[in-house]
């Protein structure tokens, strides 16, 4: 049986989904290349990548040998990343006004409360960008009145000119959000709220997209198509899949699909009033018997609504749910401790831990699960969910689309 199991997979398809971001998809093939060569030699497997030039997206060529099995794995990124681009180009006056806009509908909506029943990290990190802000604006004020008074002494009507100092100011600290990371936040946060939970019609444009892609890579000779969701990119392959599957016909034997969720933020999603789609696509997702899910967090990841099970914290379970399989990756243990002190307050690094080298990886290996011989389904298919799964409904909207 084991023998059977380590042969299940020599061909793969891999579409990876990121998250909010601006940075062009290069960088995660390189990640990709660096932390793989790492891992490799902690584990002592062999595992290198070629260009995918023929890739209708951004995407490389992984060949690997891994238990004495060659695996080819062909690896893509489905990018947003013009969508995200677009929606930062706000001014300063206009990011301002998209944090009061945010703020309010968490606020007024009682979704803040609720997120906070769940994981406090991923709300001080949507809180941040709010208080960021702020504090440049009450910064670039103080100045003002201080500029203005030291002019004023000089001549009564100088003290005006004082006031060219708030845009001086405000411009300054955003040619620095590479380093305060407010500016990128809000919008993040903001792009997701906008429509209070509702997809904007072009990522769901883009989604139908990505769809009819890995709906082709089903009528490939592949064993096994595997989605993986990071981070905000983890609620766009709940909701791609689950359209997927209720188009297709039927279950087919092969390729198996199979769903992997890595540091999700579903909930500042799911608890808006409007995100009915997407919580059914949850229900749906949870008990479907076409595909494989799990979900990998942990709680060091401030970023990230660790061991959160995403169906049931949405209030959208039922008596069928039988994924995702909510595990942790827990940094503390598979981290040494040097590693882990290093990383332990570089809360955006960690949020993309699960994409990296582990010291001692345990159960959970990204290189294994993206270019080893087994299905993700044959992976974990004794693992027993986390002791420490947060699965008690929290969501005040529970509602779902028809």
């Amino acid at each position: 049986m084991a023998t059977k199991v380590a042969k299940s997979v020599q061909k793969r398809r891999v579409f990876y989904i990121p998250g909010y971001d601006p940075f062009p998809p290069r960088r995660y093939r390189e990640l990709y290349r660096e932390e793989s060569r790492k891992q490799a030699a902690i584990s002592g497997y062999e595992i290198a990548l070629t260009s995918d030039k023929g890739s209708a997206n951004y995407g490389w060529i992984i060949d690997s040998r891994i238990d004495g099995q060659a695996v080819s794995t062909q690896m893509e990124v489905l990018v947003w990343t013009d969508l995200v681009r677009t929606s930062m180009v706000q001014s300063i006056p206009a990011t301002y006004a998209q944090l009061v806009r945010t703020a309010w509908i968490y606020i007024a909506t009682g979704t803040l409360w609720r997120l906070t029943w769940l994981r406090k990290g991923p709300v001080i990190a949507a809180l941040y960008p709010i208080v960021m802000l702020l504090v440049q604006l009450l910064t670039a004020v103080g100045l003002t009145y201080g500029a203005a008074r030291l002019l004023g002494a000089l001549h009564p009507m100088a003290a005006w000119l004082g006031l060219v100092v708030i845009p001086f100011v405000l411009v300054g600290f955003r040619k620095k959000d590479n380093i305060f990371f407010a500016y990128y936040l809000m919008h993040d946060y903001a792009y997701s709220a906008r429509l209070q939970g509702a997809t904007p019609p072009d990522l769901q444009d883009r989604m139908d997209q990505f769809r009819d892609q890995i709906a082709q890579a089903m009528q490939s000779d592949v064993d096994e198509v595997l989605v993986i969701g990071h981070s905000s990119g983890a609620h766009l392959a709940i909701s791609l899949l689950a359209d997927l599957l209720r188009d297709r016909p039927g279950p087919t034997a092969k390729p198996a699909l199979a769903l992997l969720t890595l540091g999700h933020v579903v909930p500042m999603i799911s608890f808006l009033p409007r995100a009915d789609q997407l919580r059914r696509d949850l229900r749906y997702l949870g008990q479907s018997e076409d595909l494989t899910w799990v979900d990998v967090s942990a709680p060091g990841d401030g970023c990230a609504f660790a061991l959160c099970d995403p169906v049931a914290v949405s209030g959208v379970a039922t008596d069928n749910q039988k994924w995702p399989l909510v595990l942790s990756a827990a940094f503390t243990k598979t981290l040494q401790p040097k590693t882990w002190k290093s990383l332990r307050w570089r809360f955006f690094r960690l949020h993309f831990q699960y994409l990296c080298a582990f010291d001692r990886p345990r159960w959970y290996d990204y290189f294994q699960i993206t270019a080893g011989p087994l299905t993700l389904q044959d992976r974990y298919a004794t693992r027993r969910p986390s002791k420490s799964t947060i699965n008690r409904p929290a969501s005040k909207y529970t509602s779902v689309a028809a």
